[in-house]
């Protein structure tokens, strides 16, 4: 790829080695959600599958965004930093510090107290820059202007008490809204880590969505995060209700007649039905949301509601 000087940069500057590395010119942001400990990074990018180079996070650590001719060392490696104890700040000095091209790049640092910074090389193309505050850092390069960053820092402080996910996504739409890159937009990435959060708990993985090559990729990860939400994330709580009485026989019905279920007292929610219900929550993929306690999760019956109209629709 054939580099030019970005306008906005003086021509006179110093000629340095073309950096052999990713070159991903973009606006992220790297959090710490205090309440749950949830720790995370969003970018998008006129660059296709930024989702591969920038995003690192690790639960009970920190997370990091590398970006602009990203290293993508300084992932993994800032990582480790933070769980030995470096500070964010610390971290951004050993990373850059005997890097030949970090003029060229751009990085962003969180850790679990929330602390954090970020680090902008003097030849990433204009405008390009970050903003902090406590638990937050978002940085950009090749950005409209400085209220890119703006914006999207105000839309994630407004967010408070959002789904981690969704606040990051929500704060990359409001960059986006305020110019974005100046290139346009190309791929986008939502990378979340909870300590046990990934699918059956196995691992820190709670959310991990990426847009590869869209048109508009910030809205179809809003899109792929309502599906994700729902086939991955666990249960609120406050959306169980009890599967009895006229929703037993609504449930019991649509079971049925997808042939999950055979002779059945409408309205009661015996060991049959539950076990109907599980079976086919594990076919329409809820899998993180199958119960045995004879409670049923209000989104998950919102959408087998859905289906069922769908499926029935097919076959007319």
């Amino acid at each position: 790829m054939r580099r030019s000087v970005a306008p906005g940069r003086p021509s006179v500057a110093p000629r340095l080695p073309r950096p052999a590395s990713v070159a991903a010119m973009t606006f992220s942001i790297v959090a710490h959600d205090p309440e749950t400990g949830d720790l995370g990074v969003a970018v998008q990018s006129k660059f296709p599958n930024v989702g591969v180079s920038i995003p690192y996070a690790q639960a009970g650590v920190g997370a990091i965004a590398t970006q602009c001719y990203c290293n993508t060392s300084f992932g993994p490696r800032g990582l480790a930093l933070l769980g030995h104890g470096a500070s964010p700040q610390q971290a951004v000095e050993i990373l850059t510090g005997n890097d030949a091209e970090r003029e060229f790049r751009q990085l962003g640092i969180v850790d679990v107290q929330g602390r954090a910074a970020s680090f902008t090389g003097a030849r990433c193309f204009d405008w390009a820059g970050s903003r902090h505050a406590a638990h937050v850092a978002v940085q950009g390069n090749v950005l409209a202007g400085a209220g890119v960053l703006d914006a999207m820092l105000e839309r994630y402080q407004a967010g408070a008490g959002e789904p981690l996910p969704l606040r990051l996504i929500a704060a990359l739409a409001a960059g986006q809204a305020a110019g974005g890159d100046r290139r346009g937009q190309q791929s986008a990435a939502v990378k979340v880590v909870r300590a046990g959060g990934g699918y059956g708990g196995h691992d820190d993985r709670w959310c991990e969505l990426s847009v590869c090559d869209h048109p508009t990729p910030i809205a179809e990860l809003e899109r792929l995060y309502a599906i994700y939400r729902l086939t991955y994330l666990r249960s609120d709580p406050g959306q169980l209700v009890p599967l009895a009485g006229e929703l037993a026989a609504e449930v019991q019905a649509i079971l049925h007649e997808r042939g999950f279920l055979a002779g059945y007292a409408a309205g009661d929610c015996d060991a049959g039905t539950l076990r109907a219900l599980h079976d086919f929550m594990g076919w329409e993929n809820y899998d993180e949301r199958i119960r045995d306690d004879g409670l049923i999760d209000l989104e998950v019956l919102a959408d087998m509601r859905l289906r069922h109209a769908a499926w029935r629709a097919s076959r007319a």
